[in-house]
């Protein structure tokens, strides 16, 4: 028990000084106790540096109470954090489109190993085909990371994204809020360089996604990285963990 208060403690600290200086409101408790969290594997502290966390889900809004989505979740980085976030009165859907659990199985496997168990009861897994997305209920957010460009790409299936993304629209309640965070590719690409490099035009995602009704409603630069130049795969060694990653906030009317 004391290690973990140290470790708590630590967390907190590190967590205050990542905020210090670009912050402009005073970061909610809940976000510092969720990153603090005792059941955050070492894999995904590890990862904090880099993703910032603080930073990042002070900007999302998601509040105790709230029903989130996490679209395509990878291994769970956010899932586990916005189910500290939200709380008992809360739950988080980690929502992964069918054709992605077939090339990547190992993140749905970390998901479920920790999905509905202690200290994340209000996570539940759900698996549909991505021209089938739907949710069980209306939600408040629902949270894209570094996925949103594969939707795209030819193991997707090629999924009608105007209806996809419409989808996503009706899923929200009134005044809900979507968030992409993804790789930047250079400007005037669109979406030409989402297989190759994994990167996509962030002026194309709020064009689709402006025109099925979504308000662009703000970005966050927290994650920009002006010394990437966009020629890169995000898994070339010089760039891997630090690409040039957009943050754009969309609201339903």
């Amino acid at each position: 028990m004391k290690r973990f208060r140290l470790i708590a403690v630590a967390a907190l600290l590190t967590v205050t000084a990542a905020v210090a200086a670009p912050a402009t409101h005073p970061l909610p408790s809940f976000v510092g106790l969720a990153i603090a969290d005792k059941h955050r594997p070492e894999e995904d502290r590890a990862l904090d540096e880099q993703r910032k966390p603080a930073v990042v889900l002070g900007y999302t809004g998601i509040k105790p109470g709230d029903v989130v989505v996490d679209l395509m979740p990878g291994k769970g980085y956010y899932t586990r954090l916005f189910s500290r976030m939200v709380g008992s009165k809360g739950k988080v859907y980690a929502l992964q489109p069918a054709e992605m659990d077939k090339i990547a199985p190992k993140g749905l496997e970390s998901v479920r190993s920790f999905a509905g168990k202690e200290g994340y009861a209000n996570v539940s897994v759900l698996v549909e085909p991505v021209n089938e997305l739907k949710l069980p209920e209306p939600v408040d957010v629902i949270w894209t990371s570094q996925n949103y460009h594969d939707l795209h790409d030819p193991f997707m299936g090629a999924p009608d994204m105007a209806k996809l993304d419409k989808r996503l629209f009706d899923a929200l309640k009134p005044g809900g809020i979507l968030i992409v965070l993804d790789h930047a590719a250079a400007d005037g690409t669109g979406i030409t360089k989402t297989n190759d490099l994994h990167r996509i035009d962030p002026a194309a995602v709020k064009s689709e996604l402006t025109a099925v009704g979504f308000q662009f409603d703000g970005e966050s630069d927290a994650l920009r990285n002006p010394a990437d130049d966009h020629t890169k795969g995000i898994r070339d060694p010089s760039i891997k963990g630090n690409t040039d990653r957009f943050i754009y906030k969309f609201r339903k009317p």
